[in-house]
């Protein structure tokens, strides 16, 4: 069992996180990352890989079951609860807060200038954070980690369909695992 400092931490970490975070789970993951790898060093790069993976082939809010599996790893089944409530949390409140003022909200040309200024702050998140995976895989010279960020080039910018990227990802590894490949150690 961990101890109460490491609770408040996880928790606190994911609710700001989470509360000051705009563009959905492929900008929070970043922050994510950042936070739990390499300031707290909780979790591995390697780790941090996994759980994203994980995640994202799993049924539900990717940033949900991203921030559940790092409090998972880091403080067993209490952590998994306090760090998915912590995601959870603020947007549910900020959508709670939107539906009281929705007609204010919808006609107003300040939201609306707000939320499209935020589109390239996302998107730089975005490459920032694609540019700091690509940097990490490259000083590894982890296959695996190549072979994510392929798959993730292929749904993002040529639209294949996800069936065939898990399908193929679920083959390579029957292949890999038959064969007794082993596993680069990153």
């Amino acid at each position: 069992m961990k101890n109460g400092k490491t609770y408040r931490t996880l928790f606190s970490s994911m609710l700001f996180i989470s509360a000051f975070t705009f563009g959905g789970g492929s900008v929070i993951i970043p922050l994510m990352r950042k936070k739990m790898v390499k300031e707290l060093g909780w979790l591995s790069e390697e780790e941090m890989l996994d759980i994203v993976a994980i995640a994202q082939s799993s049924p539900g809010a990717v940033s949900v079951n991203v921030a559940a599996q790092i409090g998972y790893r880091t403080a067993g089944k209490i952590g998994m609860l306090l760090a998915a409530i912590a995601t959870i949390l603020p947007p549910f409140l900020w959508i709670v807060i939107i539906s009281l003022f929705y007609d204010a909200f919808r006609t107003s040309p300040v939201v609306d200038a707000v939320l499209r200024s935020m589109q390239p702050v996302v998107a730089a998140v975005i490459l920032c954070a694609a540019w700091d995976m690509i940097q990490s895989i490259r000083q590894k010279q982890a296959t695996t980690g190549w072979l994510l960020f392929a798959a993730a080039l292929a749904l993002g910018l040529s639209g294949v369909n996800v069936i065939w990227i898990l399908l193929g990802g679920g083959l390579l590894g029957a292949v890999i695992s038959i064969t007794g490949g082993k596993r680069r150690a990153d």
